[in-house]
Order: C-alpha cells, then sequence, then structure tokens
C-alpha cells in the first residue's frame, strides 16, 4: 500500500516541504532513497525499537521510502516520525485518513518519546503557506511553531500520543499562543540598566546617539574602564522590536537550535558576544550542515566584539560585507545561501597592549611605535564603517561612590524611539532604509547637509584635527542623528561639534 507523509527541510532560513512515499508490497527487503543522509538512514533502527516499545510490528514485507524532492539532501534525526507515521499507515496499523492532512516532524528516542527539533517556526510557515491543517511535532517545539496564525499545531510527548490522536483517539490538545500578548509581556522584561552605570555620562551619551541612529561604534579605554558593562546595556535603550523583526528573528534562532526551551517568540533585541578565538565560518555562519553564524544571530540586534584587535584579521574582515548589505551570501560546492545580518556592531579595545595609553593616573608602558602597531590590526576599511570612537575613562573611586543614581534605560528609550520615528517617517520613500545610519552619499546630501555655522565649524574641525576624508560622511550622519534626538530639522553648528567628538581614531597622531 501506498501512503505519503509529509515533513520539511530547511535551507537557511527558510523551509521547504518534503512528500515521504511510503510504498509496502511483497518481499523483506527495506529501501531509502532521495538522498537521505546518515541520520536519517539509521532512522530504521530507532524506529523499530519504538514499535516493540509500543507493541507495533514491523512489516515483514518489501518497504521503499521515497524522500522529495529527490535531489534534495535530507539531514538530521528529525524525519523519525513522520518516516514511523508512514510505515505504520502503509502497512494499515494505524488510521491514515488524517496523516495527509499534517506536516509531521520529531526525532525518536529508543522508549518511543520525542525530541525537540530545529526550525520549528519556519517549517510551521511553509506548512501554512501549503495550505495544510496542521502540524504534529514535539511537545518541546510547540508554542514555537504555534505562532503562526492560522495553523493547527499539537504537540506531543511521545509516538504514543501521535498515533491515538490519527485513530481518532487520545487527548492531544492543540497549542494556542496569543502571539500579541505573548510579544507584549516579553517587551516589559530586562535583566540590566542604564542606571547601574555610574559616571561615564559622556559615553552612555554617545550609545543614545549610536542606537537613536542605528550607528555602529567603539569603545577605547583601560582594562576595568566600563567598556563591556555598558554595551551590554545598549539594548535596553534601542526600540521595541516590532512583531515582524521579532518573527524574523525567532526564525533565525530557531533554526540555530538556539530558542530556549517552550519559548514562542524573542521578543528582547538579541545581543550576541562572540570570544576573539571564533572562526570567520562560524562568525559568518555555513559550515558542512548550514547554521546562521553569529551576525545572523543579531540580526535585529547587536553584535558586541570585546577585545577587538585580539581577533583574528580574516575574521574581522569579513565583517565589510554584511556590515554594508545587511546580509550575508555564502557560497559553497554544495550550496548557495542569504542569511539576514542587519545589526548593530559594538567594540571595544584596549588602547595598547598594556592597556594605559592616555590613562589619567598609570602611566604606558609600551615603547614607541607600539601603540600605532596595536591600532593598526583594526584594517581601515573596517574602522571606515564604525561612525562612532569613543574614548572610555576610568571613573575615580570619589566619583563612584558620590554618583548619583543615573538616568534609567526606560527615559533614554522614549528619547530614542522619537528619534527613530523622525528617521522612520523621513526615509519613507526610501525601501531599505530606516534610520540614519543606512542613508547613502547621495542622501547624506539631500537630509544631512548643516547650516551655514555648522558647515563653518566642519571645515575647521576637518583642517585643524587634520581628520580623515572618510570621517567627513560620519559627521554629517551622526550630527543628523544628535539633531533628531532634538528634534531640530536642521543641523546646528552644536550638533556638528558633538559629532566631531566622535572621531577620536581619525585624528592625526591620536596613537602618538
Amino acid at each position: 500500500m501506498l501512503v505519503k507523509t509529509f515533513g520539511a527541510a530547511l535551507t537557511g532560513i527558510d523551509a521547504i516541504l518534503i512528500t515521504i512515499e511510503v510504498d509496502i508490497s511483497r518481499g523483506i527487503r527495506f529501501f531509502m532513497v532521495g538522498l537521505p543522509d546518515n541520520a536519517v538512514k539509521e532512522s530504521q533502527q530507532r524506529i523499530e525499537s519504538v514499535f516493540r516499545v509500543f507493541n507495533y510490528d514491523w512489516p515483514g514485507k518489501r518497504i521503499v521510502i521515497n524522500m522529495a524532492p529527490a535531489d534534495t539532501r535530507k539531514e538530521g534525526s528529525a524525519y523519525d516520525l513522520p518516516l514511523a507515521i508512514g510505515i505504520l499507515a502503509g502497512d494499515e496499523q494505524i488510521a491514515g485518513d488524517k496523516v495527509p492532512d499534517f506536516v509531521i516532524m520529531g526525532e525518536l528516542s529508543l522508549d518511543g518519546s520525542l525530541k525537540a527539533i530545529k526550525g520549528a517556526l519556519p517549517m510551521a510557515v511553509r506548512a501554512h503557506s501549503e495550505g495544510f491543517k496542521g502540524m504534529i511535532l514535539p511537545k518541546a517545539n510547540a508554542r514555537e511553531a504555534a505562532v503562526v496564525e492560522g495553523l493547527e499545531v499539537y504537540g506531543a510527548e511521545n509516538i504514543g500520543e501521535v498515533i491515538d490522536f490519527l485513530n481518532g483517539k487520545g487527548d492531544l490538545r492543540r497549542t494556542v499562543v496569543d502571539t500579541d500578548a505573548e510579544f507584549l509581556m516579553g517587551m516589559s522584561t530586562c535583566d540590566n540598566d542604564f542606571s547601574d552605570v555610574k559616571g561615564q555620562e559622556s559615553v552612555k551619551r554617545a550609545l543614545e546617539v549610536s542606537a537613536a541612529g542605528g550607528h555602529n561604534m567603539i569603545m577605547i579605554g583601560s582594562p576595568g574602564s566600563g567598556k563591556s558593562m555598558l554595551a551590554k546595556r545598549l539594548s535596553t535603550i534601542l526600540p521595541p522590536l516590532q512583531l515582524k523583526e521579532a518573527l524574523e528573528t525567532t526564525k533565525i534562532h530557531s533554526v540555530a537550535g538556539k530558542m530556549a526551551g517552550h519559548a514562542a517568540l524573542l521578543t528582547q533585541r538579541p545581543f550576541r558576544s562572540p570570544h576573539h578565538t571564533i572562526s570567520d565560518v562560524a562568525l559568518t555562519g555555513g559550515g558542512a550542515f548550514p547554521q546562521p553564524g553569529e551576525i545572523s544571530l543579531a540580526h535585529n540586534g547587536v553584535l558586541f566584539l570585546d577585545e577587538l584587535p585580539e581577533f583574528k584579521r580574516s575574521v574581522l574582515e569579513v565583517l565589510r560585507q554584511p556590515l554594508e548589505d545587511r546580509q550575508i551570501s555564502i557560497s559553497r560546492s554544495r550550496y548557495a545561501l542569504d542569511y539576514p545580518a542587519s545589526f548593530m556592531l559594538i567594540a571595544s579595545m584596549n588602547p595598547c597592549p598594556c592597556g594605559y595609553y592616555n590613562h589619567p593616573e598609570k602611566a604606558c608602558m609600551c615603547s614607541p611605535g607600539v601603540v600605532q602597531k596595536y591600532l593598526n590590526r583594526i584594517s581601515g576599511p573596517l574602522l571606515d564603517r564604525i561612525d562612532l570612537h569613543v574614548e572610555v575613562v576610568p571613573v575615580s573611586f570619589e566619583k563612584l561612590a558620590e554618583a548619583p543614581m543615573a538616568e534609567n534605560s526606560s527615559s533614554v528609550r522614549a528619547r530614542v524611539i522619537a528619534a527613530r520615528n523622525i528617521q522612520y517617517e523621513r526615509y519613507r520613500q526610501h525601501e531599505g532604509v530606516h534610520c540614519n545610519a543606512q542613508i547613502s552619499t547621495k542622501m547624506l546630501r539631500k537630509y544631512a547637509t548643516p547650516n551655514e555655522a555648522g558647515g563653518r565649524l566642519l571645515k575647521n574641525a576637518m583642517e585643524k584635527l587634520d581628520l580623515s576624508a572618510r570621517a567627513y560622511d560620519r559627521i554629517l550622519k551622526v550630527s543628523r542623528t544628535i539633531a533628531d534626538l532634538e528634534g531640530s530639522e536642521s543641523i546646528q553648528a552644536h550638533h556638528v561639534a558633538e559629532a566631531v567628538q566622535y572621531r577620536s581614531l581619525d585624528r592625526s597622531g591620536w596613537a602618538g
């Protein structure tokens, strides 16, 4: 008897439909075709064990299983459940009437329990778009898949519950998630706050400007000055995720298997902080079994690179293209994928190997030329894509002890959201442009031209501070953001003056 069950395979952060055709006829051999990998082929042993546990017979007949499309490689153990259901339905040991209505996925343990799978959300999206009534999958993934409206999602603890459900018995209940309520509830929770940071008002102001315009930023300061602490609080002042952004971000983390247990939706902007020993493949994504990298896991959030010069040069250079295109294209001999990578890059570094160059109290022990050599570990093209360079000076004990309670994140976020709203309206006609950091040079001339006084100040700053040409556009973009934070239509001299302060590494002679 020929029976069809349906599953899904991941390609990038999307899924494609997989049709599993099971034909059981006279004979004694077992065949599985359609480019299954070893994990899929090994499902036979797991399924046989499960059948014995639940008192079902392995058909003593000729079994041919085809996984279509046959030219797409099927990877992983998540096909155990649809294969088992197909074999039982093909041997008429269970009712097969409901099987074609559902996409079924799940990995089987030898005792029949179902383990969590990767990519439940994109699979559910594909099931809905293909017109299926619902989806059956492990209970651990049910809430994640139930985010898709109009799709009946059933989460099972073991294969016995699935069999009873298909036979019209049992008590397998549909999982329902109120997406809006889930989204709003998660938005209000946050572990860190700007009020935790005492002092460093100038750096917090720079982070506010960075968040308001979506600008990349690097902090330069000695060890213990608070660079990491400040960076970790940036996500608390960024505008909340919109529902569309949350769904897209959740898809990426679902494919990577990074969703927390029974989580339905990511509601906080991601903050990724990879160690400096990371490889370029781990950062960009790909590999033998394609997975999103750290830059895609930071999509719609923050990628924090602590101790930037300690990263391998090859790793840092791969950031250049995604910082411009806001997506990463990965081409290998067996596949070509595009992963989204629209993130804010926040980096930190010591000013020199010993860490105390320009320190107000401690002397730098580095020999002449070492500071510049240390800075040269970061290429000019990468620095060119970082809008704000900010020096972080350690806070003295007296200031730490006497500092009043600082402004909290919610107050700063309100100003950031107001500035972002201005930018959203300004760039409404430009597709793919949502904030000042994304505008082109042509748009810069239209939207970020300073008034006469601001233009004179910028000219003087370029000449007297010997700023590089690449600093010019960056200063104008940041000036536009500072003006938006004030609600000013025009860019005035004091906006330009503040933006100039954020170009430390472009100043001639900064490194001695």
